[in-house]
């Protein structure tokens, strides 16, 4: 029996919603016949999360109570921990054509693809700045987060799903898109019960590499754990970061210490909340720590560089099995000939090559060369080619819209 962190929830076991083998294929076929809505990726991402167990133990969209009380306690309306609100909702138009205790097809907008049969037990209307203050703690139409709820339809749909596809992650991922069930009996047999999470959402450079090699240094292995969801412009696609990784783990990493995983949500970019919303699925995926490294899952300057550290204390004793495993600002130190952090390093800024994402997209799509500390060679030589590909192909329009062809 594995020893791993249980999933979250008073019944502690994984409640996946997929529906498999004889009832998916009668659901299926059902689902043709109801009246269909759309849903947006955002929408069908947390779909597929619950499908899959990711979300355990919730069962559906959440009504308003539960909305209310995730957004002013972080809690449902039963009392279990939740930092952000899980819901989908449709036009006040389309609202009026659907009755409670009906049932209804949710429709991915981008693929077209039936995702699962809702049973709406509740329309409701929210306060969407009352979300945004509450979950990105600002209104800023600029912040992604907040644009995103804020351009949300005007009724929300609460109610539970029977979850009838996970889209086309488990074949374009095919080589990191992994279920709870799956980690969970992954890490038992390699007889981890202490595992960390490195949340990803770009290539990992040195810094990255940092923080994972500190989390093995005391725990059993690490779960390299980036989203393949959809990201904001400019981003680097989730392929080229699965490259990146495969490439730095072969040759940096001792062997079977390390497994790349990938899940499909969109970035919401809540910073803390998100950070806290990441701890709660990585405990379903069997993941007893979270890295928190600076400005985890922020975006701009709206939080502060360890507000997603922080968060943690503020919480309900034992409201995650998962805990945070908090790392101070991470560098390459040209004195130390090393990477260290602020608490290690005695050196002033000068000395200092800070490494960020950011910067690292920045740099390349600018066409200009990181220094060499910034990331391992191999990693750079991947991103150069993907930067240089889509030089190309802005060429290749440019000559297009200049020729006529």
């Amino acid at each position: 029996m594995d020893q791993l962190v249980k999933p979250h929830g008073k019944d502690q076991t994984l409640k996946p919603l997929l529906l498999e083998g004889k009832a998916l294929a009668a659901e299926r076929e059902r689902a043709k016949s109801l009246k269909k809505f759309t849903i947006t990726s955002r929408e069908t991402g947390d779909t597929i999360m619950m499908g899959i167990g990711g979300f355990t133990p919730l069962d559906g969209f959440m009504g308003k109570a539960d909305w209310k009380g995730v957004c002013t306690d972080m809690a449902m309306a039963d009392g279990t921990f939740w930092p952000i609100p899980i819901t989908v909702s449709v036009s006040d138009q389309d609202a009026k054509s659907i009755k409670e205790g009906q049932e209804i097809t949710l429709v991915d907008e981008e693929t077209g693809t039936d995702m699962a049969i809702m049973k709406v037990t509740e329309k409701y209307t929210i306060d969407k700045e009352l979300e945004c203050k509450s979950v990105f703690r600002t209104t800023d139409p600029e912040h992604p987060g907040v644009a995103m709820v804020m351009g949300q339809k005007d009724v929300n749909l609460g109610g539970p799903i029977k979850v009838l596809s996970e889209s086309y992650f488990p074949e374009e991922f095919a080589s990191v898109y992994m279920r709870p069930a799956e980690t969970r009996k992954l890490f038992a047999e390699k007889g981890w019960k202490t595992v960390a999470a490195l949340q990803l959402r770009n290539p990992m450079h040195r810094s990255h590499e940092y923080l994972a090699k500190i989390a093995l240094e005391t725990l059993d292995g690490l779960f390299i754990h980036q989203l393949v969801g959809k990201l904001k412009p400019g981003d680097i696609p989730a392929d080229v970061r699965v490259k990146c990784i495969d490439t730095l783990v072969e040759l940096y990493f001792k062997k079977d210490s390390a497994i790349q995983g990938g899940y499909p949500l969109d970035m919401r970019y809540a910073g803390p909340r998100e950070a806290l919303l990441h701890a709660v699925f990585r405990q379903n995926y069997g993941c007893s720590h979270l890295i928190v490294g600076r400005d985890h899952a922020g975006v701009g300057s709206y939080y502060g560089p360890f507000d997603a550290q922080t968060i943690f204390e503020e919480i309900p004793a034992g409201a995650l099995e998962t805990k945070p495993l908090k790392i101070d600002w991470t560098f390459y130190c040209y004195k130390c000939r090393g990477m260290a952090s602020m608490k290690t390093c005695p050196h002033g800024k000068e000395d200092r090559l800070l490494l960020s994402g950011t910067v690292l997209r920045k740099t390349l799509s600018e066409g200009g060369d990181p220094p060499e500390d910034f990331s391992r060679p191999e990693v750079l030589a991947i991103l150069k080619q993907y930067y240089a590909t889509l030089e190309e192909k802005v060429e290749v329009k440019l000559h297009h819209a200049a020729t006529g062809t």
